[in-house]
């Protein structure tokens, strides 16, 4: 495969052919595609041709951004960022109050029905969104403002695609999911954090086939949460259902996608599945730990504080 200039511009970023082909790779198994769609998806990342993207942060902790912009081998600056033309992101601009309003704004005028709109946080709606306010306006004027405008709008994470942690009862807020705020159609890529490599799959199907993934009813993309965690799950230590695991009522790709670039997730690393994909979470599957956990938990961990390796007797 021969590297065209932006290919090879990324090269002199210091990204190797090979780190970049096997990141394609990986996109294209999140996707369900075979192999050969590395080359395709490479094409696609690297075209002159850029959508526009404007990222809201609405009642959030900015997690999901701090777990995507985080992502390395390459990182997202080095493919993401060059990939899209990011307008607007309030963490990530050095612009802020007046000029960064009138930056979003701009964008929003100039592409009409052309920008993806990425969503993350909840949308507090009590008492007429007064509980979120943005530079004098609040979050939900803002977002029925600028929502309907977008060609497509992501949720990104549990609080936007459903409420999540902000609408943890008693909800004093009124938060609420996006779709169910304002009332438009919703790509919701749901996790408290979302695994960075889902949302790069959703651009790259864009880029590549000129469309969306298809959804499952909860407007989740189906490869990512096609199927449950506890069917994929590898149970390292036995299944852990016992000790409060919810992965037979959760979808998600997190066993065979892992996170931190594939390195692990939370069974693998010993702890089990809270749920966090799904409607209702936080307070669907709460409390996350069982009396049996606390004691299992004590029983292996407690050599660390004798500075013993697991295992030794």
């Amino acid at each position: 495969m021969e590297f065209s200039e932006k290919q090879t511009n990324l090269l002199n970023k210091g990204i190797s052919r090979r780190s970049f082909l096997k990141y394609c790779g990986t996109i294209a198994a999140a996707l369900g595609l075979g192999p050969s769609y590395a080359g395709r998806i490479a094409e696609a990342l690297t075209s002159p041709e850029r959508p526009p993207v404007v990222w809201l942060h609405f009642a959030e902790c900015t997690g999901c951004s701090e777990a995507f912009l985080r992502s390395t081998r390459p990182s997202v600056e080095q493919i993401l960022l060059d990939t899209i033309s990011l307008d607007y992101h309030e963490t990530l601009m050095v612009a802020a109050g007046a000029q960064a309003e009138t930056n979003r704004d701009q964008a929003v005028a100039d592409f009409p029905g052309e920008f993806i709109c990425v969503v993350e946080g909840a949308i507090p709606t009590g008492q007429n969104g007064v509980f979120g306010t943005i530079g004098g306006r609040t979050m939900l004027d803002i977002a029925q403002t600028i929502l309907p405008k977008a060609k497509a709008v992501i949720a990104y994470g549990t609080c936007s695609s459903f409420g999540g942690v902000t609408a943890a009862a008693p909800n004093p807020t009124g938060a609420k999911g996006v779709q169910d705020a304002v009332g438009v159609k919703t790509i919701n890529i749901s996790g408290c954090p979302p695994n960075p490599i889902n949302l790069v799959s959703t651009i790259a199907n864009y880029l590549l086939f000129n469309t969306l993934p298809e959804l499952d009813p909860l407007g989740r993309p189906k490869f990512a949460y096609g199927s449950k965690v506890h069917d994929r799950c590898n149970k390292p230590y036995g299944c852990l259902e016992d000790l409060g695991c919810e992965g037979k009522r959760t979808y998600g790709n997190c066993p065979t996608l892992r996170f931190n670039d594939g390195t692990s997730w939370d069974v693998q690393a010993g702890h089990h599945c809270i749920g966090c994909t799904e409607p209702g979470f936080w307070d669907r599957f709460a409390p996350f730990y069982s009396s049996e956990f606390v004691r299992k938990f004590y029983a292996d961990y407690a050599f660390i504080g004798e500075g013993k390796a697991a295992g030794d007797d």
